[in-house]
């Protein structure tokens, strides 16, 4: 199996949580897995998934142990920074169709602005029906993009510091134009004049192609990614350039290796949950109950529920937070404790502690723990580094780990190292997403 064909094709497809989640259920099915709602009682030997509003998912394959004894867990996140449509966006502004949106989770705004942009996601429409969208991924589709000042006229802005030059009401993308009227008569007639034909334009061409209305905004959920697919970077092809490298560079890997394993004592579990990069809010992020239900519903098919059960699962499980760092960048030294830092090529990342400055926000992890996973990937031949995200002052960053450590289990940050992360293209190593496999595969051989 060639691990970076299919993670490229793997983030092809996937560009937001929904489309992430549809083709985990998706590679999950053709193993074997089954939906849980379809499963009355389970045994040892069973795969089946957990689904939250086609957003998050809980991947099981249980084990002939106690589900008491705990599980081996890998947990991951497949929302990545973003711009939103807002609810009621379509405008137009002399002659030009725009689309209003709200940049999601933390983004250096400038980066977002002249490049081909795609919009994917869906629209409920009153009558039930759901419609997907996906618009700019096909050579043959149109694109969008934001638009900025040409350098000529860019004196005051140029002055301005980079948290500022780009407002985030500015990050409106454009989706259409019309033409200006400029005969002489044009002033008279500005009373007469449609002020908006472009917009309606671009309402008919909706309407007609997706039976959208303007309204029907008001209940869509559409996010707006850089277009185009995830390419080799580099003439040895050893780099990735792709968007949403964060954290679906693990997200794909944790669930290829749960796929790839063999029943064990231990039951398996990877869950892959949404809005990490917004605190891991909401019914579909790790701060929420998906996780407990999801196990709860395992262990009431096991037999014999009780509240006790669930609690010592979770208490006595293992878990890999499989989420990225920051790789070192060569061209900026001055960020990192090179020593603490982790390197493109260098394998996977153990990040003890995340937080930022005095380990504020932090899941520390267990060292006990640490000497564990080192031991078995040390016998499997499987290159790791330890590493910190940069320099204690400069800043720092969360996963979801705290929010499964609560549970009482051991838990450890694991993933892959980017660089230009929350870029709107961002870079990892061929060769650390095929550790980052063997790792996560071999943690889930623990007993």
């Amino acid at each position: 199996m060639n691990i970076a064909e299919n993670y490229k094709n793997f983030l092809k497809n996937g560009k937001t949580e929904r489309e992430c989640t549809t083709e985990i259920i998706r590679l999950a099915e053709e193993k074997g897995y089954k939906n849980i709602d379809t499963v009355e009682k389970l045994k040892a030997g069973d795969k089946v998934y957990v689904s939250k509003w086609n957003k998050s998912i809980a991947l099981f394959n249980i084990g002939s142990d106690s589900i008491e004894k705990g599980m081996n867990i890998l947990g991951a996140h497949i929302d990545s920074p973003r711009l939103d449509i807002k609810q009621n966006p379509l405008y137009e502004s002399d002659f030009i169709v725009y689309l209003n949106t709200h940049y999601y989770g933390g983004i250096k705004k400038y980066q977002w602005v002249t490049i081909p942009l795609a919009l994917h996601g869906v629209v409920c429409l009153k009558n039930g029906t759901t419609v997907n969208i996906s618009i700019g991924e096909n050579i043959e589709d149109p694109v969008f993009c934001i638009s900025d000042i040409l350098p000529h006229l860019a004196q005051k802005q140029m002055e301005e510091n980079a948290r500022e030059f780009i407002p985030g009401e500015s990050l409106d993308i454009i989706c259409g134009s019309g033409l200006p009227d400029m005969d002489e008569d044009s002033e008279k007639d500005e009373k007469n004049k449609d002020k908006e034909s472009a917009k309606k334009n671009i309402l008919k061409i909706l309407k007609d192609k997706y039976g959208i209305e303007e309204k029907d905004f008001n209940s869509a959920e559409l996010e707006v990614v850089p277009a185009g697919e995830p390419r080799y970077l580099g003439f040895d092809k050893s780099l990735i350039l792709a968007y949403g490298q964060d954290d679906r560079s693990c997200a794909y890997t944790s669930v290829q290796a749960i796929l790839d394993s063999e029943t064990t004592g231990k039951t398996l579990c990877c869950i892959c949950v949404d809005k990490e990069e917004i605190g891991s809010v909401g019914a579909t992020g790790m701060a929420s109950h998906f996780m407990e239900n999801a196990v709860a519903e395992v262990v009431a098919r096991l037999g014999n529920y009780s509240d006790l059960t669930l609690r010592r699962c979770l208490n006595n499980s293992y878990m890999l937070s499989s989420d990225v760092n920051s790789a070192f960048d060569p061209m900026n030294v001055g960020l990192y404790d090179k020593k603490n830092s982790s390197f493109l090529g260098g394998g996977i990342v153990f990040n003890k502690y995340t937080g930022s400055r005095g380990k504020s926000g932090a899941s520390d992890a267990s060292p006990e723990f640490i000497a564990m996973l080192r031991n078995a990937l040390d016998k499997a031949n499987i290159k790791y580094q330890l590493a910190e995200l940069g320099k204690v002052d400069q800043g720092g960053g969360g996963t979801i780990a705290y929010l499964a450590a609560k549970y009482g289990m051991y838990v450890l940050d694991a993933g892959v190292a980017v660089l230009s992360m929350h870029a709107p293209w961002e870079i990892t190593s061929v060769f650390d997403i095929e550790e980052a496999y063997k790792a996560y595969k071999e943690f889930l051989r623990i007993k």
